[in-house]
């Protein structure tokens, strides 16, 4: 089935850069995150998707701060942020940057104290007792929402369009949005629709909610590859023989997100530098060329390898990284070239053989004139190869380096443990 809504055309060649409000300055404030607007303009940033703003629940909190997504009122912004009109501001100075914005929703539960528990006690799930409850027992800092209830779905659908009125929002990130029943994401979808057309972005894998409501989705099945290859568990292959179910076969109008961190992964089971160590800058480079659309988490482009606090105040330490330089090429090279754009047609992604299939993976994107080769040592081990496949011949340019590379009809390289090659060119270009 196609998508209802159109995937946004100038959504196709952005990277999704995760903003952890809370944690970014030490105030923790817009007027402070302002500052880092050029930075994250000159970095590729492209759509800015703001962890929840709202103000969070106090009653059942978990450590000093809380959970952001422990809600206590839709319509409201946390005045430990600022107030609305500098966040108004913010996204309008966004805007005038080029980039876009979108709102982290949460639509399964709410804080213990939301204001619907005392307005509408109807909205919650209730136990035998009577009582609302959590979604699951270690959740215990909120209470679960009954989406048999239409009038919870109305409020809900009013509170979003609120933000998109209000602020001028580009869409929202939706958590858990399997969690939820996906005729509440279509209808959702739909009458947001009626205010602007919108980007939607699902924390789930459910692909029933691409035929409707969302543009995309995560990809976790190929992110939880990537931490095993890195620990040696898996190798290259494991790769290779999930591409038709990861990405070949999934569905026309939509696309992954993929990523090596957020801000789940970071705090509870480590930062990407602590999880992929040494293989860090190959899955970055991965994750920025496979089909899909990529994402940064905030501190990854300052090589931050700590877990980050979730219901306490841990600033980032912002400091010049490696990291920062590497995002920036790759990010600027999906901007720029269309071979990396979300919904280019499948059989544009093309992987290459070699007589090291078991830790080489290469690919070539192409459309049009345009066309990347990435090559990627996924081991601890220095590798000689030679590519046995074909359709990679032709001159190129290094995307880190800048050289020139003329690519003939039996390459033979070594690459170093956990190294990589990427290179761009013109479908033109021929070997004279």
């Amino acid at each position: 089935m196609s998508q209802k809504y159109k995937f946004p055309e100038w959504a196709r060649n952005q990277v999704v850069y995760e903003v952890n409000l809370r944690q970014y300055t030490p105030g923790g404030t817009i007027k402070e995150f302002r500052q880092h607007l050029p930075r994250l303009k000159d970095l590729g940033a492209g759509i800015l998707w703001f962890m929840p703003v709202q103000p969070v629940g106090i009653l059942n909190r978990k450590g000093t701060l809380g959970s952001y997504y422990s809600i206590r009122n839709y319509c409201e912004l946390d005045a430990a942020y600022g107030s609305m009109k500098e966040f108004v501001d913010l996204v309008h100075e966004i805007h005038s940057m080029g980039m876009y914005v979108i709102l982290d929703w949460v639509a399964n539960h709410t804080a213990w104290d939301h204001n619907w528990v005392k307005e509408f006690p109807a909205f919650y799930t209730r136990n035998e007792a009577g009582e609302v409850h959590p979604p699951f027992p270690e959740w215990e800092d909120v209470i679960d929402l009954d989406y048999s209830n239409q009038d919870l779905r109305v409020e809900m659908i009013s509170s979003m369009k609120f933000w998109i009125e209000t602020a001028d929002l580009d869409g929202f990130r939706c958590d858990m949005a399997m969690l939820v029943p996906t005729d509440f994401w279509n209808a959702a979808r739909k009458e947001i629709e009626t205010v602007k057309p919108v980007f939607m972005l699902a924390e789930a894998e459910q692909r029933d909610l691409t035929e409707e409501a969302f543009d995309v989705l995560y990809n976790w099945n190929l992110m939880h590859v990537w931490n095993d290859i890195a620990k040696g568990k898996y190798t290259a292959d494991e790769i290779r023989w999930r591409i038709p179910s990861e990405i070949t076969d999934f569905p026309e109008g939509s696309d992954n997100m993929m990523f090596i961190s957020n801000h789940d992964e970071n705090s509870w089971n480590g930062s990407e530098i602590e999880r992929l160590n040494y293989a860090l800058e190959a899955f970055a480079v991965l994750i920025f060329t496979l089909p899909g659309m990529p994402l940064i988490y905030s501190g990854m482009e300052a090589g931050n390898h700590r877990r980050l606090e979730f219901f306490d105040k841990d600033c980032i330490d912002w400091k010049q990284d490696k990291m920062a330089v590497l995002y920036s090429k790759l990010a600027h090279l999906r901007m720029q070239n269309p071979a990396l754009w979300s919904l280019q047609p499948k059989s544009d992604f093309k992987l290459i053989t070699s007589d090291r299939d078991d830790k080489i993976l290469s690919f070539i994107r192409q459309t049009s004139g345009d066309k990347v080769l990435v090559i990627l040592n996924l081991s601890a081990e220095n590798i000689d190869f030679r590519f046995t496949g074909e359709g990679f011949q032709g001159k190129y340019k290094d995307v880190i380096t800048e050289m020139q590379v003329i690519m003939g009809d039996t390459p033979c390289f070594s690459l170093e443990a956990w190294g990589y090659r990427l290179w761009e060119g013109q479908l033109t270009d021929k070997v004279s």
